[in-house]
């Protein structure tokens, strides 16, 4: 599938992860609907890092994925979605588990419906490495089972089976993809290679809580990219699950 010339939804835009999505996707020449969460500041957080010569093609929309019409709304003559909307954190989860499911569950199940009922050619739905749990096997492989160790992952571990269940049932085109830790550019300086870089450069120590943990990072432009690959896939196998 070529994207360019098309009209391509991203829930989750502002992100750290969807705005770099969006720039790349203006950039291959399609135009974008950007779905984001609304606040009182008005401001597209991260999307006002994408060069200005390629705004043209940006249309930005706020809502909340709990919202049934405003996801119809944005959903409306897109041709190809991508789906990063989600309430994350474990911690958070835990203390508000209501909210992560209503967003992260019942979201996604909003967007099933309307790219059903307007024909999407293509959804690419985004997880995460946490609906694994702690590892039982390294390295990870994508039959290892799935562990609904939080409330974050658990609402990840619904989602993905309504997708796979939308695909099975409606024949919607739809793949999941389960990105591993990113890191790059606009990404929280809360995150573990922010934290370590910042500290490298302020001091001559770096303090970190667990030391002996392993982790599989990814450069933001590397996960980008398995999204638009994802998204210009001729065919899909039933209920495909990308890592």
């Amino acid at each position: 599938m070529n994207l360019s010339g098309k009209m391509v939804l991203v829930t989750g835009a502002a992100g750290f992860v969807g705005s770099h999505l969006v720039e790349r996707l203006l950039g291959a020449g399609a135009s974008v609907r950007a779905f984001i969460r609304y606040t009182s500041v008005h401001r597209p957080s991260h999307l006002e890092a994408i060069p200005q010569q390629l705004r043209d093609g940006l249309e930005i929309m706020a809502g909340d994925l709990r919202d049934l019409a405003a996801v119809r709304q944005a959903v409306d003559g897109c041709e190809v979605v991508f789906h990063l909307g989600a309430l994350v954190g474990i911690p958070y989860s835990y203390l508000h588990p209501l909210e992560v499911v209503q967003t992260n569950t019942l979201g996604t199940l909003h967007l099933l419906l309307a790219a059903r009922d307007y024909q999407v050619e293509r959804v690419v739905h985004t997880s995460t490495s946490e609906v694994y749990g702690t590892a039982e096997r390294v390295p990870i492989s994508e039959d290892h089972p799935l562990k609904g160790q939080s409330p974050y992952s658990a609402s990840n571990i619904g989602a993905e089976k309504l997708a796979e269940s939308f695909r099975a049932a409606y024949c919607l085109p739809v793949i999941i993809l389960r990105p591993f830790n990113v890191y790059g550019p606009r990404q929280s300086a809360r995150a573990v290679i922010p934290a370590i870089v910042s500290q490298a450069l302020a001091a001559s120590i770096v303090r970190l809580g667990n030391i002996e943990a392993t982790r599989d990072f990814t450069f933001v432009e590397d996960t980008v990219s398995a999204f638009v690959r994802a998204a210009r896939r001729t065919s899909l196998r039933d209920h495909h699950v990308a890592s």
